[in-house]
């Protein structure tokens, strides 16, 4: 096992191996695990600097998504995540550029919709993207996979966006391991993340392994399971048991696994508030596995 500031990171047990030497930070192959001044925590992956709890704009639109995203930053998130498919990207730049956050501090992603992965609509709707977004992409990904273009043509265009400066990062989304390695194999720089859908009801334990061999951050979407999360009694109890609800044990329980990001959506202050209250407490191993049992009912 390794360790975040004396604190064990967690792995499912089919996943754990020996241990690893205690460094203040939690390390693995590219990845580490540190707090942040105001409590957030971030996983350093190849020396990217990704804050482990991002804000999920899925279905939001127009004026609410603006307001959402500026109150998410408010309260203290700085990992936004849009896409093109979602057709919130502009209210997304709007919320950023209003907001009295500094845009350095926020990490920006957005995702290339599948019927655009032609090289030449790659190309038109990136630049159309960072025109709604009114600024540069920290992380631009493959929505998901294309059954007729091949992956190389789509992911050589990101990679000229890289090499102009407006594209910083660049990774995939809803791709499988034999997927992921492809990509892996058809980039010239490197694969951040897989963004995929996890929560306690999804078993992703394959997925994961492959992802911290390779040092690629899986993010986890839907991570509440599209509500299916409040309501369930292991989570119920063991919120219970640190004063919390279930959905911030769900959210604290991806998180608190090495390697993992969680991307929550919420429209209301109350409920972007609970999602981002999951850093002042910690899930025992034995927790964590009766959670990651759910999924294997």
């Amino acid at each position: 096992m390794v360790t975040v500031f004396g604190a064990q990171a967690y792995r499912p047990p089919s996943l754990r191996r020996e241990a690893l030497p205690t460094t203040g930070a939690l390390t693995h192959g590219f990845l580490c695990v540190r707090f942040d001044s105001d409590g957030m925590e971030s996983v350093s992956v190849d020396s990217v600097e990704v804050p482990v709890l991002g804000f999920g704009t899925w279905r939001l639109e127009g004026d609410e998504c603006r307001t959402a995203v500026k109150r998410a930053l408010e309260l203290g998130y700085r990992h936004v995540d849009t896409a093109q498919m979602y057709g919130n990207e502009r209210a997304v730049g709007r919320a950023i550029e209003e907001s009295p956050v500094e845009r350095e501090e926020v990490f920006l992603v957005t995702k290339v919709r599948r019927k655009n992965l032609a090289p030449e609509d790659v190309r038109q709707t990136v630049e159309a993207s960072l025109d709604r977004l009114g600024t540069d992409i920290d992380l631009l990904l493959i929505h998901s996979p294309s059954q007729t273009v091949p992956l190389e043509d789509s992911l050589a265009v990101m990679n000229e966006f890289q090499d102009e400066g407006s594209v910083s990062h660049i990774g995939v989304s809803n791709f499988s391991v034999d997927q992921t390695r492809a990509a892996m194999e058809a980039s010239e720089t490197p694969i951040l993340t897989n963004q995929v859908e996890y929560h306690p009801f999804k078993d992703q334990d394959e997925l994961l392994a492959f992802c911290r061999d390779e040092g690629v951050l899986l993010t986890a979407y839907s991570p509440l399971a599209d509500g299916q999360v409040p309501g369930t009694d292991l989570l119920e109890r063991i919120g219970a048991e640190h004063g919390k609800s279930a959905a911030q044990v769900a959210i604290r329980w991806l998180i608190q696994q090495e390697n993992v990001a969680a991307i929550p959506k919420a429209a209301s202050r109350d409920h972007q508030a609970e999602n981002a209250d999951v850093f002042d407490f910690r899930l025992t191993d034995e927790e964590m596995d009766q959670i990651a049992q759910l999924s294997r009912k």
